[in-house]
């Protein structure tokens, strides 16, 4: 059936019309992983976090263990408030090994998921004196064999107490930035670990995860990103972004 002339005027008038802010296909996010960007940013991390480290108070690989299983779901200002008295009470992983779970899970309440994690701890002391003499081995793979322990924990005690380089610590705040940065469009952290190694050098795997988790916390905040004050604005490009100057 053949149009109508004003038909045919009504609908080219309807093709030039702009498209409506409902209607508009939102700009694809998009990796800009050029070896001058990452370098700029890793420049900028350093500059602003000079002495970025764990936050996590601990005297010992073991501690360190120990806290990091409490940061789950957790800040680190509460599993550093609950860990004196904790350490207190249980010293060594034998005294965790021997302790009964309840008394493990008193101590520990305030960390949320306290059941799930009083097993964990205990199960990881069992397993460390049984099989380690009650050292806190140094390989991933020994490492990931105790309970509770994910390649997160892992890659916090190789780095921090060990200072080995077997990957990047992937925690909310890396995941969080690193994806805000372009560096990353994965939101699995095994995933986003593996993209992140193959762009950071080795010899800043360590120090990169705590200066990143230093930004996200005090600057790169997850509601209201305070861009203005953020050394890496001029680098950065995310959609959320509160100020620009490009």
């Amino acid at each position: 059936m053949k149009k109508t002339a004003a038909a045919k005027k009504k609908s080219a008038a309807a093709s030039t019309k702009p498209a409506s802010a409902k209607g508009k296909s939102k700009k694809q996010p998009k990796v800009d992983v050029k070896p001058e960007r990452v370098a700029a940013i890793l420049a900028g991390l350093r500059k602003a976090h000079p002495n970025a480290e764990c936050a996590l108070i601990h005297k010992s690989p073991w501690e360190l263990v120990v806290a990091t299983i409490l940061s789950a779901q957790c800040t680190d200002v509460r599993v550093n408030l609950v860990t004196p008295q904790l350490f207190k009470n249980f010293p060594t992983p034998k005294a965790f090994a021997e302790a009964s779970l309840t008394s493990i899970e008193e101590d520990i309440r305030t960390t949320g998921f306290f059941r799930n994690k009083a097993k964990s701890i205990s199960g990881a002391a069992k397993l460390l004196v049984t099989k380690y003499k009650s050292k806190v081995p140094e390989t991933m793979d020994e490492l990931l064999e105790l309970p509770g322990v994910a390649r997160k924990t892992a890659n916090v005690v190789l780095g921090v107490a060990f200072k080995k380089a077997e990957g990047i610590v992937v925690d909310t705040h890396v995941l969080r930035l690193s994806k805000r940065l372009q560096l990353t469009l994965n939101t699995d952290p095994k995933k986003v670990e593996r993209d992140l190694v193959k762009i950071i050098p080795r010899d800043r795997w360590i120090d990169f995860s705590h200066e990143l988790i230093l930004h996200g916390r005090q600057t790169c905040v997850a509601r209201k990103p305070r861009c203005a004050q953020c050394i890496l604005e001029p680098v950065c490009n995310s959609s959320d972004k509160t100020f620009t100057t490009h």
